[in-house]
C-alpha cells in the first residue's frame, strides 16, 4: 500500500474535488473559488450550470463537459491531461461530487494511474438536512435515491426499515408521495420522518412527523423542489406498527414482485419480528 500525498511535487497533475452550492451562491468556498481559478481544466456535469457559477464569481477557466453519459469516452482523455501535468477540478451540478452525483469513477481512475486526488471539502445536501431534522444525527444512513419500482425497491425499503440508524434519501418532487406511499406500507404509519426541500434558498421548508401524517401534509400542499427525506431508526416502538391490513398488502406486494408465498410471509415475519405461523394466517385470513 502507498500514502498518498495530495501536494506533492511531481511531473503528474491533480484531480481536484470542489463542490459547489446546493442553493444559495454564498456557500461557495474561497477555496473552491480559487481553485477553480488556478486549476487548467473543469469537468462539468454541465457546462451550461457552471457556466453561471463561474459567471458569477468571475472564474474564466476552460470548461469540459463530464456527465453520466459521457464518462466511458471522458475518462481516458481525462487521465491523459492529467498525465501530462494538466491541474483538473470536477465539478457537479450542485454540492459534493460522488455523492448522487458524477465522479466516482473519474476518482478511482485518477487513484489507478497514480494521480493525486485532491478533496475540498464544501456543501452537500444529505448532512446540512440531517443537522436540522430533530432526529438522530449519529450514527446515520446515506443511501441516496431509490430504485424507481418493483422488487429491488421493495428491498431497498425493507433493509430501510430494519436499519437502528436513521436514513437518508433523496427524491424528486415527482414522485415524493409516491415514495411516502411505499414508506408507509411497508414501515407502517408511525415511523417517524423529516423532509426538507429548497435546502440553502429562500422556499428552504422541513415538514415533521410520522410517515401518515407527513403524507397528509403532501396530499394538501404539492411537493416543489428537490427532497432529502430522513427516516428515524427502527425501535421496539415500531416493531409491532403493521396493521393485520398492511400485513396482508405487504405479503402480496412481495409475491407481486416474483416471491414465493412462503419467502414472502418469511420476509414479513421477520420485519415485524412476529411467528411465522402468525403471518401465514393473518395472509390467508384463517
Amino acid at each position: 500500500m502507498n500514502e498518498q500525498k495530495s501536494f506533492q511535487d511531481n511531473s503528474l497533475g491533480s484531480l481536484f474535488l470542489v463542490p459547489t452550492p446546493i442553493g444559495n451562491l454564498e456557500d461557495m468556498t474561497i477555496r473552491a473559488i480559487n481553485t477553480l481559478k488556478e486549476v487548467d481544466l473543469i469537468a462539468a456535469e454541465d457546462t451550461r450550470n457552471t457556466g453561471i457559477l463561474l459567471s458569477h464569481f468571475e472564474v474564466s477557466t476552460k470548461q469540459t463537459s463530464f456527465h453520466e453519459h459521457n464518462k466511458a469516452e471522458k475518462i481516458p482523455e481525462l487521465i491523459n491531461k492529467m498525465q501530462a501535468g494538466m491541474k483538473i477540478a470536477q465539478v457537479s451540478d450542485a454540492g459534493t461530487p460522488s455523492i448522487s452525483d458524477p465522479g466516482k469513477e473519474l476518482v478511482q481512475a485518477a487513484i489507478e494511474a497514480g494521480i493525486a486526488v485532491v478533496p475540498l471539502p464544501g456543501a452537500t445536501a444529505s448532512t446540512t438536512a440531517l443537522i436540522a431534522s430533530g432526529l438522530v444525527p449519529q450514527p446515520f444512513y446515506f443511501y441516496g435515491f431509490l430504485a424507481r419500482k418493483g422488487k429491488q425497491r421493495t428491498e431497498e425499503i425493507t433493509d430501510l426499515s430494519n436499519r437502528s440508524e436513521t436514513s437518508i434519501i433523496y427524491e424528486s418532487p415527482f414522485r415524493v408521495l409516491k415514495t411516502l406511499v411505499d414508506l408507509k406500507e411497508i414501515m407502517g404509519s408511525n415511523r417517524q420522518i423529516v423532509t426538507a426541500r429548497e435546502l440553502t434558498k429562500i422556499h428552504e421548508a422541513f415538514v415533521r412527523g410520522s410517515i401518515e401524517e407527513v403524507e397528509s401534509w403532501f396530499m394538501e400542499h404539492e411537493p416543489k423542489g428537490e427532497f432529502v427525506i430522513m427516516i428515524s431508526g427502527k425501535d421496539d416502538t415500531s416493531i409491532m406498527e403493521l396493521t393485520d391490513e398492511q400485513i396482508k398488502l405487504r405479503v402480496q406486494q412481495l409475491i407481486d414482485d416474483g416471491q414465493k408465498p412462503k419467502e414472502a410471509i418469511k420476509e414479513v415475519a421477520l420485519l415485524i419480528q412476529r411467528p411465522k405461523n402468525e403471518i401465514y394466517d393473518i395472509y390467508h385470513e384463517l
